[in-house]
Parts: C-alpha cells; sequence; structure tokens
C-alpha cells in the first residue's frame, strides 16, 4: 500500500472515531471532539503514524504544539521524527524572556508566547494543532516561530473546517488529516 493510500486509510478510521456535539460550546456551533482517539492506544498510534508518513524523510528539529490540544499529539510525533518539541502557551505560563503574538478570535483577541532562547536560528520546524479554523491561533505560532530564527516547514492540523479558510493566513505547506464539516451548523 503506498503512503498517501495508508493515509487515507488511517484518516477515514480516525474521523469515525470522532464525536460530535451540537451547540457546544456555543448555539450554532457543532463541536468535533477527537478526544476519543486518545482512549484507545491504537488509534493514537496511526494518528502518529499517519503524521509521520506524510512526513516521510523531511528533516525536522522541532515540532511546535499549540496550547492546548497540541499538546496531546506533538510531543509524540515529535519522538516518532527524532525532534525537540517546543510548545506555543498563553501569556504568563512559560518562565524567562518570551516572544508575544496576538491574534483575533471569534469574540475578541487572545495572545501566545515562546521562550525566546528554544528554537535556535534556522531551525526546521513543524507546527501542530488539532483543528484548523480561522488560521489565528496558527499564524500566531507561525509569527513566534520566525521571530525565534527559525524555519516553518508546515503546518500540520488532525482537521481542517475548510469553509473558514484559515489555510489562506498561514503562508506555508498545509497538511490536514481530514476535513469537518462543510458550514457553520444551524440547530
Amino acid at each position: 500500500m503506498s503512503a498517501q493510500a495508508e493515509i487515507t486509510a488511517i484518516a477515514t478510521e480516525l474521523k469515525a472515531n470522532l464525536k460530535q456535539f451540537p451547540n457546544f460550546p456555543s448555539e450554532g456551533i457543532l463541536f468535533e471532539d477527537f478526544l476519543p482517539i486518545f482512549t484507545k492506544p491504537d488509534l493514537f498510534k496511526k494518528l502518529v503514524e499517519a503524521f509521520k508518513l506524510y512526513i516521510g524523510d523531511k528533516k525536522i528539529d522541532y515540532v511546535v504544539g499549540l496550547e492546548s490540544r497540541g499538546f496531546l499529539f506533538g510531543p509524540t510525533l515529535a519522538l516518532a521524527l527524532n525532534a525537540g518539541f517546543v510548545p506555543v502557551r498563553k501569556p504568563g505560563k512559560l518562565p524567562g524572556p518570551t516572544y508575544t503574538a496576538e491574534f483575533q478570535k471569534e469574540y475578541g483577541s487572545d495572545k501566545f508566547q515562546i521562550q525566546k532562547d528554544v528554537l535556535p536560528a534556522g531551525a526546521k520546524v513543524l507546527i501542530v494543532d488539532d483543528i484548523l479554523a480561522t488560521g489565528g491561533s496558527a499564524s500566531a505560532a507561525g509569527e513566534l516561530v520566525t521571530a525565534s530564527g527559525a524555519e516553518i516547514v508546515q503546518y500540520l492540523f488532525v482537521m481542517e473546517l475548510d469553509f473558514l479558510k484559515g489555510r489562506d493566513k498561514l503562508g506555508k505547506p498545509v497538511f490536514t488529516l481530514f476535513g469537518g464539516q462543510d458550514q457553520k451548523f444551524s440547530s
């Protein structure tokens, strides 16, 4: 089986294990919960394997995971790629000097930070998170990686809400295992 066929088969199995919660966290939202993947070790391994197959032999020095769901599989993916893991966090969670980037959310703005001395200049970086929606948080993480002097190789997501066109904000290659809803949920 080709790598692409194996990735497609894994993605289909993973998507079948998601749970949906209408009107969470607010009215009109259909929440896609990918946490059930982590309750089954074989599915968790397949998630990491699909990303590893996609990366192939690309040289990756660090995996940068976004708070908080990027922390669930980012470190495991980093180990599988023999790379380091670096967290991007909300303000006040990291010690020492940090870079800060602001981003827009559906209801206001937020900020992310990364430690200033953690990514060496020129390091090859993957940025990972669970869902690509508007692209705001991923774009902020990209700003932080760039401020560190490292190079973004790719953004990786488990799922993408295509209708929000978040990938248009990222300016680097984007890979998602599968798409989500075609449009905003209406109850």
